[in-house]
């Protein structure tokens, strides 16, 4: 059979040229929309992010003009234990000196102006404060509450720690008393409770002594890296020391995003297990509810 209709193709340069051209012209007017919209996101988010960042520097700055005030000579050991609470407290370390100012003029009052003692033993009541809030399901602020409460000498909220006692000063009286008979556990902890003081020194080591009594001491360090909320909340507070760093030498810029990166993989670990054992469960019943229902509707 003979072929009709044959197509011969003739492209000249000049052609050609002007394809490409016109591809190239398509592609900008494609693409130079979506690169602004991308340019304009990115500006904003390093807006955003800069804006944070400044203002998480002007507490900073204002929390350990507080901070060296109250502890003198014992301000950076407080600052030190601060960049750290993110994994031992969950809180970032602006967080960790509002906490700490917050009570702690009259726990240096209680320990007769002793400084350090009283900046360790700060370090312990939040630890003890973010243990219990994971431990028995209070909510941080209640117990911060609480603790800003005690150290006035009023136990009225003494009860939002869930140890057993009442929100009386009788009750913390009982609580003190059955603490100072706990003398293994002040030993381990390298602590004493006089059974006869309300001091808001002596109150915070009963609270230690009968919390590790307990198990609840160390709950927040463990969960950290072994529950998906311990993780997020590490997260957040690393976060919040990431964006800190950048505006100061203070905090080790490359230490946190370590700790924000390591934070990121411990979440990943705890969450991706979930994951894996749920989804074929998922889909598992999605079949099965199919496979008996779907004949009803047919």
């Amino acid at each position: 059979m003979k072929k009709t209709g044959h197509f011969k193709r003739n492209i000249t340069p000049e052609s050609k040229n002007q394809a490409i051209n016109y591809y190239h012209n398509k592609k900008q007017e494609v693409c130079q929309p979506h690169s602004r919209v991308i340019s304009t996101a990115a500006t904003a988010a390093v807006a955003d992010l800069t804006k944070q960042a400044v203002a998480a520097y002007a507490d900073y700055e204002q929390l350990v003009g507080g901070v060296e005030t109250l502890f003198g000579d014992a301000a950076d050991y407080v600052q030190g234990k601060a960049s750290g609470a993110f994994e031992s407290a969950g809180l970032s370390a602006n967080e960790y000196m509002e906490t700490v100012t917050s009570f702690s003029a009259s726990l240096i009052n209680s320990l007769g102006g002793d400084t350090q003692k009283a900046a360790e033993l700060a370090d312990q009541a939040i630890i003890d404060m973010s243990d219990n809030a994971n431990k028995m399901g209070s909510s941080m602020e209640s117990i911060q509450n609480a603790y800003q409460g005690f150290a006035k000498g009023n136990f009225t909220l003494l009860d939002n720690l869930k140890l057993g006692y009442g929100g009386t000063a009788t009750e913390a009286k009982r609580l003190i008393k059955d603490a100072s008979k706990m003398t293994y556990v002040q030993k381990k902890l390298g602590v004493t409770v006089d059974g006869s003081s309300l001091s808001f020194g002596n109150v915070v080591n009963a609270i230690s002594v009968m919390q590790d009594k307990m198990n609840i001491s160390g709950t927040t360090a463990k969960e950290s890296s072994k529950t998906i909320e311990g993780s997020v909340n590490s997260i957040k507070a690393a976060w919040d020391n990431l964006l800190l760093a950048t505006t100061t030498d203070d905090l080790n810029l490359t230490h946190a995003i370590k700790n924000f990166t390591d934070g990121i993989g411990n979440l990943l670990n705890n969450v991706l297990p979930i994951i894996a054992q749920t989804v074929p469960g998922i889909i598992q019943a999605i079949v099965e509810l199919i496979a008996n229902y779907a004949p009803t509707f047919i």
